[in-house]
């Protein structure tokens, strides 16, 4: 089994609406079920572009919160990450 289809494993059902708006109940940052509702509220629902990228981009909240490396990732301090990426440059740079 492959590490993707062990992830999906325990990513909940978001095909409709309504098992969109459960996952974010249970997997959303809080208050993400309200500002996705009130997002969609506000959306033109005959701009079908516009509601799929609302539907879309709390989907990958979800995603994302179900998956651990990514929380980890999202956990990091700025410093932390600003010495890796400062790790990264200079080994980029002996490397040329």
């Amino acid at each position: 089994m492959t590490a993707q289809s062990e992830h999906h494993d325990v990513v909940p059902p978001m095909g409709t609406l309504a098992e969109l708006r459960a996952a974010l109940r249970v997997w959303g940052i809080p208050g993400d079920a309200d500002d996705f509702e009130r997002e969609l509220a506000d959306a033109d629902l005959d701009d079908l572009t516009k509601v799929r990228e609302i539907t879309q981009a709390y989907r990958h909240r979800v995603l994302l919160r179900c998956n651990p490396q990514a929380m980890a990732a999202l956990m990091r301090g700025t410093e932390d990450v600003a010495f890796e990426l400062g790790q990264k440059m200079a080994a980029e740079r002996n490397a040329r």
